[in-house]
């Protein structure tokens, strides 16, 4: 493979999510070991990618032209494209094709992203009733690449492909610890993340407020209808829970540097970057007990129950012992090396040359 036709159009012209983070990052990383050309629907895609990266500028994947844009690729020459999501159109095309499907999360709880239109959302809700929808467009590709080796075995056991899977890493951005911590004089747990139901943040408020000398930090953007229900939950536990309402990425990761651990009491992910995050900077995590988070974090993660504050809580207190918690911090660097963009990156090429 010489050059790749890279998907852009999901990078986000506001604020990163997971898989506009997934593409910025991948693309960075496959730019340094082969001509990568990004396909993007706005000019401002391009401001956070390499310098003089070659583009073509075609239609926005959720408009309905996106049907005609494999004759669009077949005419620039295109030989080898790979998106980030498994919508992209495919009739006529006549390149090696590789789409992604990142989790399953949305058979389990089908409120579809809010920022998709109203027809969109509508689709996706529909979408989601029926693996069938998903095998028809799985199948219009050459292989399928997965972010964990738990979604792998789930489209798998499901039938969703014909075709290869393979596993293309989530890693972290930033700079990793050169070294691993001391248990720090603090207590603060920091959480980072939506606050969607299946998220669980009420378990983290309930588990906390058993642990009077602990703080709760969350550190995302919250409505104020969900900040008061929470609010009122961590008032009746008598939880001591502070809401940061979004932090820059300097902030968050000066937060994982100083904290006592990350945790989460999620009921469902599709891979969890913010463990490779804090792992990356030699914190603990403290996490559900649930296969992802068990590929994830490995030996250098901390378990328990999501139905159950009192676990979390018991599991909390153990990390107080200081040699358990330095022994865990040294773990957490070494599985964060387990997840890189530029394995990442070797790992979709590799998949690449073994379409036949």
């Amino acid at each position: 493979m010489d050059v790749l036709h890279f998907d852009a159009r999901f990078i986000r012209l506001d604020h990163h999510d997971g898989i506009s983070r997934f593409s910025l990052e991948l693309i960075r990383a496959l730019h340094k070991k082969l001509k990568v050309i990004v396909i993007i629907y706005d000019l401002r895609q391009l401001n956070d990618l390499p310098e003089g990266i070659e583009f073509v500028l075609v239609n926005n994947p959720q408009a309905a032209s996106e049907f005609l844009i494999a004759r669009k690729l077949n005419k620039l020459g295109a030989t080898h494209v790979f998106s980030p999501m498994q919508v992209m159109g495919t009739a006529g095309r006549k390149y090696k094709l590789v789409l992604t499907l990142h989790d399953l999360i949305y058979y389990r709880h089908r409120k579809p992203p809010q920022d998709l239109n109203l027809l969109v959302r509508t689709i996706w809700r529909l979408y989601h009733l029926s693996y069938t929808p998903q095998r028809m467009l799985l199948n219009r590709a050459d292989a399928i690449a997965t972010v964990s080796n738990t979604t792998k075995e789930l489209i798998e056991k499901h039938k969703l492909t014909r075709h290869q899977v393979g596993v293309i890493y989530n890693a972290a951005p930033g700079t990793p610890a050169k070294r691993s911590r001391s248990i720090p004089a603090n207590r603060k747990l920091l959480y980072i993340g939506s606050f969607m139901p299946y998220k669980n943040v009420e378990t983290l408020i309930r588990g906390v407020g058993l642990l009077p000398d602990f703080e709760l930090h969350l550190l995302s953007k919250i409505t104020p209808a969900r900040k008061q229900q929470l609010e009122a939950l961590a008032k009746a536990v008598n939880a001591n829970v502070i809401f940061h309402e979004g932090v820059t990425d300097q902030e968050y990761q000066e937060l994982l540097k100083d904290s006592f651990a990350l945790v989460s009491a999620s009921k469902d992910e599709g891979f969890g970057i913010p463990l490779v995050e804090a792992m990356q900077q030699g914190t603990p995590v403290l996490v559900t007990d649930m296969d992802i988070f068990h590929e994830v974090a490995g030996i250098a993660g901390t378990f328990f129950d999501a139905e159950n504050p009192e676990g979390f809580a018991k599991q909390a207190l153990s990390l107080e012992a200081p040699k358990v918690w330095n022994e865990l911090s040294k773990q957490s660097l070494e599985q964060a090396k387990q997840f890189s963009w530029d394995t990442s990156a070797d790992a979709l090429i590799e998949l690449f040359s073994e379409i036949r």
